[in-house]
């Protein structure tokens, strides 16, 4: 779906709604803001991943949080049904937390400390998976199927240079992070 500035404009025209909203920007602010949280949500819809959860991952990289599932969905205009799934779906990556405030039983949802080496860190165990499934099918695989077998090694290696790479990754980013 292509956006262009009137949409990004009519967006930002509900700022009215949100005047007494401490998470809400500056009028000068709002067409930044939005624009940038609806291109993440469009970054994450052409990844493969469900636009919503692109969309409430920008908004907490603007806001931070802790926010309710129902502001969420106010400021971001979809269902509350929809910032749960995809709240969910953050959470699991590591990129959002649940925390919660003393004396009130709804759910809220921050930026997770460090979101960004989290999800390197879940690429990383999934890809170390990936290596135990390859060795075991490398030994169950018979011999004479050569073209199988070459495929394997060649997404063994892929693997092999993937992980020792994003370990490299890791350490750089965990320096600079604490650096900061």
């Amino acid at each position: 779906m292509k956006i262009d500035d009137n949409d990004i404009l009519n967006t930002a025209a509900s700022a009215a709604d949100h005047a007494s909203d401490t998470h809400w920007q500056p009028d000068g602010a709002v067409d930044g803001v939005e624009r940038f949280i609806e291109q993440m949500g469009l970054s994450a819809q052409a990844d493969g991943v469900p636009r919503i959860a692109g969309r409430i991952f920008g908004y907490f990289i603007v806001h931070g949080g802790p926010v309710s599932f129902a502001q969420l969905a106010k400021e971001l205009q979809v269902s509350r049904a929809s910032v749960s799934t995809n709240a969910r779906v953050l959470s699991s990556i590591g990129f959002i937390e649940r925390v919660s405030r003393p004396g009130d039983r709804q759910d809220y949802y921050q930026l997770a400390e460090s979101p960004f080496l989290r999800m390197i860190e879940g690429y990383m165990e999934r890809m170390r998976r990936m290596q135990t499934i390859l060795v075991q099918a490398n030994g169950s695989i018979p011999e004479e199927m050569v073209a199988t077998r070459r495929r394997l090694a060649q997404m063994s290696h892929f693997y092999e240079v993937a992980v020792r790479s994003n370990e490299q990754l890791l350490r750089d980013l965990g320096q600079s992070e604490s650096s900061m």
